[in-house]
């Protein structure tokens, strides 16, 4: 099983780029605290993970999220490899992202209010198609 979970904050603004046949592909790196903190530092640390989103998704990471921005990472571990100019090998291990969850806009106060969240990323989690209910209308 390759699966990988993330939660973290964007380090830089996301590259959005199009592959040669039009497919859409964003990369972003995710820093993410680390369980423990440093025994010396008494500070937690971080890991740099590099992230791969493709498509649709890719359009919307690159337009809605900034440096910054807390975001949930599902996806799988990839490793790939590189002629250098330099004539060496390189590896890159990244997570190609399978879903991308909006947490948090840099510089918004960390509630955990889902809908005001979303509402704030100009989506709403229920779709656009929400039509007003009035009590009476509810059958409890």
């Amino acid at each position: 099983m390759n699966r990988a979970m993330l939660i973290g904050r964007l380090t830089k603004d996301p590259d959005l780029r199009a592959t040669g046949s039009g497919i859409s592909v964003c990369t972003f790196t995710v820093a993410v605290d680390r369980r423990f903190q440093n025994r010396d530092t008494q500070t937690r640390e971080a890991d740099f993970i590099p992230v791969v989103v493709w498509r649709g998704q890719a359009e919307n990471c690159a337009k809605y999220l900034q440096k910054g921005s807390q975001v949930a990472i599902s996806g799988s571990i990839q490793t790939r490899t590189y002629d250098a100019p330099d004539g060496s090998k390189r590896y890159i291990t990244e997570v190609v992202a399978d879903e991308v969850q909006f947490l948090s806009r840099p510089n918004s106060s960390d509630n955990n209010d889902d809908a005001a969240r979303a509402a704030s990323l100009g989506n709403s989690p229920f779709g656009n198609n929400m039509q007003a209910v009035e009590d009476e209308d509810i059958p409890f």
